[in-house]
Parts: C-alpha cells; sequence; structure tokens
C-alpha cells in the first residue's frame, strides 16, 4: 500500500458516553470530522466523503450535545489540496449513510460506490448513480464472520450497530492493519474503556461489534483511525498501534460558547440533516413537540444545534 491520506474539514468538540442515559455534559473531549484516502499506487479509493458542500455552521452553547463545528475547509477543497482529480477515484468505500459521511458521493461520477445493501434504502443514498450493493460474500477475516475483498490488502467488514448496514475496512500494509471504522467509537477513550459511544440503531450489534474490534485490536498490531476524533489522524501519521492496556494521555477539548447570531436553522449533530423553517411551512425549530424525530437518523431534539 502507498498510503492513507487524511481528507479533513471540521473541528468539533464531542462527548464521550455509553449511550444517551449515560450522558454528562461536564466531559468533553476533542474531536474532528476527516475521512480517508488510500492510494494503492494502481488505485485511488476513498473511506466516506464528508459533509455535503452548503451545510451551514452550528452554533453551540453549554448545553449542546455534541456539535460538528468550525469550518476549517470544505470536503471537496481538502480533496484538492492533495493534488488529486475527481477522475482518479475508482472505488469509495462507504462506512455507513449518515451524510457526514456521505455528503459528496455525487462529486465523484466515475468511482464505484461500495455499500453494505442494508443501507440502500437510506434518504441520503437515493439517486446517487454507480452504487455496489456489498454482500460480504468472501467469508470470514479473522474474527468477524463476515467480509468482502475490496483489493489486494484492503477488506471490507460488516459491522452492524451504529447504524443497520455500518461498515468497517481494514487495510493491510506490511505487518500493521489499518481500522478505519466510522462511527465504532467517536473518541478513542470509548475504544479503551469498552463503553459504546453516543449513537447506535441496535444496541445488542453495536456490542458484539465493539467486542470483535476490542479481540481484533489486541490480537493484531492496529493503527485505529476513528472520523471523528483528532487522535484518528494523529495515529495514522504516527502509525501508532492501539494498546488497550496502555490508553494515550487524553487532551480534553475548550472551547469559546460565545453567543452568536442564529439564522433559524438547526443542524443534527449526529448525521447532519438541517432543518430550515423555511421547508417546513415556516415551522420555527422550537415549536416542534418535544418528541420529534431526526427525519434521517431519528435522534431526538437534544441532539440538534442552531446554525
Amino acid at each position: 500500500m502507498d498510503r492513507i491520506i487524511v481528507l479533513w474539514n471540521w473541528i468539533y468538540s464531542s462527548i464521550k458516553q455509553e449511550g444517551a442515559d449515560k450522558f454528562d455534559p461536564n466531559i468533553r473531549y476533542r474531536g474532528s470530522l476527516q475521512n480517508y484516502l488510500i492510494d494503492t499506487g494502481e488505485e485511488v479509493i476513498l473511506v466516506d466523503t464528508g459533509l455535503p458542500a452548503g451545510t451551514p455552521e452550528e452554533k453551540p452553547d453549554e448545553t449542546s450535545f455534541g456539535f460538528t463545528g468550525r469550518d476549517i475547509c470544505s470536503y471537496m477543497e481538502a480533496f484538492a489540496a492533495l493534488g488529486y482529480q475527481t477522475e482518479q477515484v475508482t472505488k469509495i468505500l462507504l462506512t455507513h449513510r449518515h451524510s457526514d459521511h456521505s455528503g459528496e458521493l455525487r462529486s465523484f461520477p466515475n468511482a464505484k460506490i461500495y455499500v453494505n445493501e442494508e443501507e440502500l434504502s437510506a434518504d441520503e443514498l437515493q439517486g446517487i448513480p454507480n452504487l455496489v450493493p456489498v454482500r460480504f460474500a468472501d467469508g470470514a477475516y479473522y474474527n468477524f464472520p463476515e467480509s468482502e475483498k475490496i483489493c489486494e490488502g484492503i477488506r471490507f467488514i460488516k459491522a452492524k450497530g451504529h447504524t443497520a448496514g455500518n461498515s468497517i475496512v481494514i487495510v493491510e500494509d506490511g505487518s500493521l492493519f489499518y481500522m478505519i471504522h466510522g462511527d465504532i467509537t467517536y473518541v478513542d477513550e470509548a475504544l479503551y474503556e469498552n463503553k459504546l459511544s453516543v449513537v447506535f440503531d441496535d444496541l445488542a450489534a453495536a456490542r458484539e461489534t465493539m467486542d470483535r474490534v476490542r479481540e481484533f485490536v489486541r490480537n493484531h498490531p492496529t493503527v485505529y483511525c476513528g472520523t471523528h476524533t483528532p487522535q484518528g489522524y494523529e495515529s495514522l501519521e504516527a502509525k501508532r498501534v492501539m494498546d488497550l492496556d496502555h490508553p494515550v494521555e487524553t487532551v480534553f477539548a475548550s472551547y469559546d460558547f460565545s453567543k452568536q447570531e442564529a439564522s433559524g436553522r438547526y443542524v443534527c449533530s449526529i448525521c447532519g440533516y438541517v432543518y430550515d423553517p423555511a421547508e417546513h411551512e415556516g415551522v420555527a425549530f422550537e415549536e416542534l413537540p418535544e418528541d420529534w424525530k431526526c427525519p434521517r437518523c431519528k435522534q431526538s431534539k437534544e441532539k440538534f444545534n442552531r446554525a
């Protein structure tokens, strides 16, 4: 494998917990949003494609659940800055449907987009050409029961829980395994402490996936490449192997919650869905019933931030 590269665009504060009922607003970890590019020397392969261009920047306050943060640059700006052309991308491996992972799929019209077949009905994927349903027909990969071989040294792994069709990408490079995992955890501290992160469609499946990930990491030298923590790209750059018994020192987040003028729009901090009153007969977000859920990821109102 020639190289794995980080495509990153936003920074945010993230909260680690074991499900929403264990939420602790006083603990805030560093967070980020980055996706990955794999250059094999023969192919350029993306793992996820960031938020769609034009997603409004959130304006959190001290009570916010989490937020996708200050805009550094867009995904496509980050892609171009690496010196690649969209036409070079041959494959995109989609870990799951949420728009912070699938937002720029349409920008790569020549790429085949590999996605767990159970994600195909997702709203985020409607009307997107070149989708390749993955059925994980290549058998077990170590302790993961179902996998698909994408090319030599790259496996797509079924890893249900976070979403019904959640997947993991594992890249082999010499003696190292690079695990690009989408949202198995939002922060590495969750993996160290064996705690599920903030969102999962299926609790039992999420726990099974977490157990398999931890077993794999214990038995193979693994660089753990997350999407929502700076430790993801820091570990990649340092080729730092995840050691569950010796956690990397935690660096906590700091953020200025200065009040800012809001637009009336709200953004889901989990999947990036934008609620715009103009598209809902002028109904303000604050007027929605308390049991209202995000139309995409079905999370509750408190997961939204002003924009």
